[in-house]
């Protein structure tokens, strides 16, 4: 367990990341699947739970509520709000006071709780957050009238990250970090945060899935897969990935999944790291993650080595769409 940088805040290193568990993110879902996993991360120790209204229209809310309300008090509960229903890579949004208190007390219902622990802006540009003060205000309003204990930003990029703490002073932020996206460290973002004192919640650390090692780039994704808006080739750039880090992990008992969860948590800017889990046997792969030795010396140079030489993303793949 970690502390969430200066919010008073302690969440567990692997948290429970529901984007899946919405059923319009990652194809179709089972509640009752999704319930006893949850259920089963908490008695694995797992107490930081990562929502929002957005993933299936608040169903992910909804069924984390129905599975963990009775343990309320000894889990922490994140949820976003602004972002709107969309599909493909355009990212719609409303971040007026009126939506925020609204869509807070929406989520509230949903979750079955009276308060959220950390509330997080879902992906605002910088623009917005400089033109109008009164989305922050309307947050500090919220924590100071006990709806929220903390608020933060789930930001669009690492850049968007360091801005939101260099000029914003949010002292949550979550943000994409992983084996072969460390935008976070390049830019000094963890730096910063660490410096600040402000917690760093590590989205995507397995790339959609890819870092596991059970992809091969030419899945047909059932339902509304969100990785079938993505090109064929991009695909298939991340599911190469884990070979080329696969040398680590020989003679040890380590999954691709937990060294890539291992190398995240080995950065002390990072309070905790929320893996899509999605049934009871990810949550076992998962949560033995902190348990593992941390990297070492030449692991990590390893790691950093293969990322500066390899392309893992193409700058015009959400263009090619």
């Amino acid at each position: 367990y970690r502390k969430l940088g200066n919010t008073g805040i302690e969440v567990s290193e692997i948290g429970f990341g529901t984007w899946g568990l919405g059923g319009n993110s990652y194809g179709p879902v089972d509640d009752n699947v999704s319930r006893d996993a949850l259920r089963f991360a908490f008695d694995s120790g797992v107490t930081f739970y990562d929502t929002s209204d957005l993933y299936g229209n608040g169903h992910s809310e909804e069924v984390l509520g129905d599975a963990l309300h009775g343990v309320r008090d000894k889990i922490i509960i994140s949820t976003k709000v602004g972002l709107l229903p969309h599909t493909g890579f355009e990212m719609p949004c409303d971040f007026s006071p009126s939506h925020i208190r609204q869509g807070l007390e929406a989520s509230l219902r949903r979750l079955r709780s009276k308060y959220v622990d950390i509330y997080l802006l879902h992906s605002p540009t910088i623009a917005m957050l400089r033109e109008d003060v009164s989305i922050i205000a309307t947050l500090q309003a919220l924590k100071e009238a006990g709806k929220i204990r903390a608020y933060g930003i789930s930001a669009r990029t690492p850049s968007d990250g360091l801005v939101a703490i260099q000029e914003f002073d949010f002292k949550v932020v979550q943000v994409n970090f992983n084996m072969i996206d460390q935008r976070a460290i390049e830019n000094g973002l963890f730096d910063l945060a660490f410096e600040k004192k402000v917690g760093i919640i590590v989205r995507t650390p397995l790339c959609f899935g890819y870092l596991t090692g059970k992809l091969h780039g030419n899945e047909k994704f059932e339902g509304i897969d969100h990785r079938a808006n993505w090109p064929v080739e991009q695909l298939q750039r991340w599911a190469r990935a884990p070979d080329l880090f696969s040398f680590l992990n020989q003679g040890k008992e380590r999954t691709p999944a937990q060294l890539a969860l291992r190398f995240c948590l080995d950065y002390e800017s990072v309070s905790t790291v929320i893996p899509g889990m999605m049934n009871c046997n990810e949550v076992r792969e998962n949560v033995l993650a902190n348990g593992l030795d941390a990297l070492n010396v030449e692991e990590k140079a390893r790691i950093k080595l293969i990322y500066e030489n390899n392309i893992f993303y193409d700058n015009t793949a959400k263009q090619r769409r």
